[in-house]
């Protein structure tokens, strides 16, 4: 598996596969050519499909300014590889001088048929049976593997992961008015968080769980900073969960830095093993790996052993299965921002039911990830981040 920094990249939403990874494309690309006079570059499928609702015009425009640049919208045509293809090519004048065919595959990511698979590998073991049998024989925790794979300066890292995230959030419990892209959505999270302060007991905490994922989803949305966990659409779960364990339950930094890491081993598995691309395999793969992480993490800092770690990540997996991607014209904002609300308390669920076990279960994470893959892969494509099915159908 490849490192933990691939998996969290700051950057701007609205989406990871739909945004950042166009940007990244087109960067590298017209970097090749600094002498062609213009471009073109065709985008495919779900690419094409929610790429104007995901500003992935907008991306590769401002990547390759002030350079002229041509955008071609082929949405019925789904290249072999991945749903997200995209067709570069460099001119000058007429004359075409470069060609690339490349897929933004989620998370941020770039792959195409002759990417190497065993570049930048720096994880032996690469399913969780492997993991957690290391852990059990070292008596070592997820965190801990992860340091060890890691360079030396991962926590460095994990840090500034952190601090971006509250950042985010406390930028988007500020900020009111409506979210662009045409739908009208006001943002909620500032007002959700003033009313969970006159709230008592669980209602108080649940109110302000739901405030900071909004935060954060809705910072997303509106093409804000933020970090991918495991992509910009499903970000707003696990800072949410963490922010709130840090404010009541007052969890120093450096151990929630820790559980970053523990969660950002899930979020690798998933991505190793079947995929966070909600083209790929639908929501389940963004939000459910989200809650997913989010559980571990939460479990991690409770106290939770290693099999209690691994079953709140499988539960947080396991009942988003078959969780549809079905953006309302194209934009990550409904259902996606509360998705986010809802995973983030279904996370912390899926903690509190996992440390109530002794760990022993019947379904292993393993096991959910490859039900999740394969349900993925038999989901119809207007399932699969088009808006050409479910809610972006009917609304």
């Amino acid at each position: 598996m490849e490192s933990i920094k691939r998996l969290y990249k700051i950057g701007n939403g609205p989406s990871s596969s739909h945004t950042m990874g166009p940007k990244k494309a087109a960067e590298i690309f017209s970097s090749k050519y600094p002498e062609a006079t213009n471009f073109q570059v065709t985008l495919y499928g779900s690419l094409a499909a929610t790429g104007v609702g995901h500003l992935t015009d907008k991306a590769i425009i401002d990547a390759i300014a002030p350079r002229p640049i041509e955008i071609v919208w082929k949405p019925e045509v789904f290249l072999p590889f991945h749903p997200n293809g995209m067709l570069f090519e460099a001119f000058i004048d007429a004359k075409q001088i470069g060609v690339w065919t490349i897929y933004s595959i989620g998370g941020g990511d770039l792959a195409n048929e002759t990417t190497s698979v065993t570049e930048n590998q720096i994880y032996e073991m690469t399913t969780m049976t492997e993991i957690l049998q290391w852990c059990q024989k070292s008596g070592k925790s997820f965190w801990e593997y992860v340091q060890e794979s890691e360079e030396d300066d991962i926590l460095d890292f994990l840090a500034e992961v952190w601090k971006t995230m509250t950042d985010t959030i406390e930028k988007g419990l500020e900020e009111e008015g409506v979210l662009p892209g045409g739908l009208g959505l006001h943002r909620k999270a500032s007002s959700y968080y003033t009313k969970s302060k006159s709230y008592r007991g669980s209602l108080q905490s649940r109110s302000a769980i739901y405030s900071y994922a909004l935060a954060t989803s809705e910072e997303n949305a509106a093409g804000g900073k933020i970090v991918t966990a495991p992509t910009c659409g499903s970000s707003g779960v696990l800072p949410a969960v963490l922010y709130h364990l840090r404010k009541n339950h007052e969890f120093r930094d450096t151990k929630i830095i820790k559980s970053l890491a523990t969660a950002a081993l899930i979020g690798n598995l998933v991505k190793k093993n079947a995929s966070v691309s909600g083209a790929q395999v639908g929501c389940q793969g963004e939000i459910g790996v989200a809650c997913s992480m989010a559980a571990a993490a939460a479990t991690q800092l409770f106290g939770g052993t290693t099999s209690q770690v691994e079953y709140a990540a499988e539960m947080g997996l396991e009942h988003h299965l078959g969780l549809t991607c079905d953006p309302v014209c194209g934009l990550v904002q409904v259902p996606c921002i509360e998705r986010n609300a809802f995973a983030a308390v279904q996370a912390l669920d899926a903690c509190s039911f996992a440390t109530l076990s002794d760990g022993k279960h019947l379904v292993s994470f393993d096991k959910v990830v490859q039900t999740m893959n394969q349900t993925g892969h038999d989901l119809p494509s207007l399932y699969k981040e088009t808006s050409l099915g479910g809610l972006a159908k009917y609304i």
